[in-house]
């Protein structure tokens, strides 16, 4: 398997980080990740990401839920066991509304974090590379993969787009 190369700049507050990028894109330079301890307001929109697809996921696998919630309990006391509640019609709406709406959220949720984990390459056998811990405390990183020997040029691209620290990462 070829290894990857990758340069990384350190930045103490998220508004650097934000500058940071702006002034890398542009000079043209790819953004492999930018990993931050927090979630950044509009770093998403700075660094062009599509808007995500889990609501819609969450939304299916939730009117999917509801449609076997009511439609089970309808089957089941109309057709399968049918039975008379002190003179209630088989076809109850209303007391089926709570089931329903318990099962809309069971598989909306299920939808939403099996996506998030599937689409952010996360969960069981996931190989990912931590290149400095405290990204997860109080530092912003941005990660730009090394190709035919840049690495100088891009360390000192990061530097004049006012990194604290760049590093170099053989992954």
């Amino acid at each position: 398997m070829q290894e990857k190369a990758f340069v990384s700049g350190y930045y103490l507050d998220d508004k650097d980080l934000v500058e940071g990028i702006r002034a890398l894109q542009e000079k043209d330079i790819e953004i492999a990740d930018v990993r931050t301890p927090f979630p950044v307001h509009g770093l998403d929109k700075v660094l062009k990401y599509r808007r995500s697809r889990l609501p819609r996921a969450g939304f299916v696998a939730g009117a999917f839920g509801a449609a076997i919630g009511f439609g089970f309990q309808a089957w089941v006391f109309t057709e399968a066991w049918p039975l008379n509640f002190g003179g209630k019609p088989f076809l109850s709406v209303p007391s089926f509304i709570p089931v329903t709406f318990e099962l809309t959220v069971l598989m909306a949720a299920f939808a939403l974090v099996f996506g998030f984990l599937i689409s952010s390459k996360l969960g069981p056998g996931a190989d990912n590379v931590i290149f400095d811990e405290e990204v997860t405390n109080d530092r912003f990183q941005i990660l730009l993969e090394v190709s035919n020997g840049n690495s100088e040029q891009l360390q000192s691209e990061l530097q004049s787009a006012g990194a604290e620290g760049v590093k170099h990462h053989d992954v």
